[in-house]
């Protein structure tokens, strides 16, 4: 009854006049080539080796000694010898749980409490001095603090990454669900629609891509939660690695760890894109 209040179905558009008599596209428009240049793909890959290049040029040319910036085939080697012994895998599952956890913890509370303070707008008069006053804070000012009252476990490392995570996902919540078109409720209201009905079919649609938007940012912000927590205190994660090889010059392993924490928040930040792509394909037209 509510499905087509914000979205629509497919067989709910009717083709035009014009598409019947427009010639259709050729063939070779659909080819591999022709896609792999439409989409540039071919761009990041060709910018790696290019950075890789220029990186190996500048050693070569300045002189540098290893512990001041390594070659990227030290850096390799280093990589490959960390892979073997275990350290880097190891830590790196340590980090990711982190993340992963303080991802999950900060979003989920953030989408609560926005959806109260949306709903609500005396609760946010009430609360927002504090909240905004709260992201006024240095994150590295407040993370030896939750590490002295919550110990240098796993538990205060999630908790910084919840509260690096919790402010833009609040933001855009708030934001989506007060972007809501009022006509839309009025119409959800006259077919006599429950809250839940009114949160499933209308509100939860129309405010999740500015909410994904939201947790693209916590989701790379959530690494840094992280690795400032294993700075402050910690025996393990990437952020201990770095530590370890800062403290022994060995700089190849701090570009090891830095690559990976990288490479942590970038698929992280893919993983919600799919997920968006996923959630709002009603948004697209599959004709088009």
């Amino acid at each position: 009854m509510f499905e087509n209040i914000v979205g629509h179905t497919p067989n709910s558009k009717v083709p035009s006049q014009a598409s019947t008599i427009l010639p259709a596209r050729p063939v070779d428009e659909d080819s591999p080539l022709r896609m792999l240049i439409a989409h540039r793909s071919w761009l990041i890959p060709i910018s790696i080796v290019v950075f890789l290049v220029l990186w190996g040029i500048l050693v070569r040319i300045g002189n540098f000694p290893s512990f001041i910036l390594p070659s990227p085939q030290q850096v390799a080697v280093r990589f490959w010898r960390a892979l073997l012994q275990g350290s880097l895998l190891r830590h790196t599952g340590i980090t990711l749980f982190e993340v992963l956890m303080g991802l999950l913890a900060g979003s989920t509370l953030a989408t609560v409490l926005g959806y109260l303070l949306a709903k609500f707008p005396t609760m946010e008069k009430l609360l927002s001095p504090y909240l905004v006053a709260s992201q006024a804070i240095p994150l590295v000012a407040i993370a030896p603090l939750l590490v002295i009252w919550f110990g240098p476990g796993i538990f205060s490392k999630i908790l910084i990454c919840g509260l690096i995570v919790f402010f833009p996902v609040l933001v855009n919540t708030i934001v989506g669900l007060r972007g809501v078109p009022q006509n839309l409720r009025d119409l959800m209201k006259s077919m006599k629609a429950t809250p839940s009905q009114m949160l499933r079919y209308l509100e939860i649609p129309a405010a999740l891509p500015i909410f994904l938007g939201g947790l693209r940012i916590g989701a790379t912000l959530s690494v840094i939660g992280a690795v400032v927590g294993e700075f402050v205190g910690a025996d393990r994660g990437l952020g201990f690695l770095i530590n370890i090889g800062r403290g022994q010059y060995d700089t190849a392993l701090v570009f090891v760890s830095i690559f990976m924490l990288i490479t942590m928040a970038l698929s992280l930040y893919g993983v919600v894109v799919l997920l968006e792509k996923r959630l709002l394909a009603w948004q697209v037209d599959p004709k088009e």
